[in-house]
């Protein structure tokens, strides 16, 4: 699935930077009813996780009530130039990543 990532391309030591990730996916609850009355399988990301030079930064559980489509907005700290990596996990063996740089000066 592809995904949305907002991390600026520079920060300054020290900055406060928000981080915005917005990734598609139907978010299938597993409580709706087809026509003919049949239960639609749940499929939802069921975990998020940022992780900055290979540290983790920010993880996420989602459930159910979270929108399609789930978009996501967080901060850290701009310690160092290098990469973050952002992973989903959801139900059916799903799985994304995503990844963006920043230079820290």
């Amino acid at each position: 699935m592809a995904a949305l990532i907002n991390v600026p391309a520079k920060a300054k030591r020290g900055d406060i930077i928000e981080i915005r990730t917005l990734t598609s996916h139907i978010m299938e609850t597993g409580f709706r009813h087809t026509m003919d009355g049949a239960l639609v399988p749940r499929d939802i990301i069921t975990s998020f996780t940022c992780r900055y030079n290979g540290i983790e930064i920010f993880r996420a559980d989602l459930f159910p009530a979270i929108a399609a489509n789930p978009y996501l907005s967080f901060f850290t700290v701009a310690k160092e130039s290098g990469k973050f990596e952002f992973e989903w996990i959801g139900d059916n063996g799903y799985s994304s990543t995503a990844s963006a740089s920043i230079t820290v000066e």
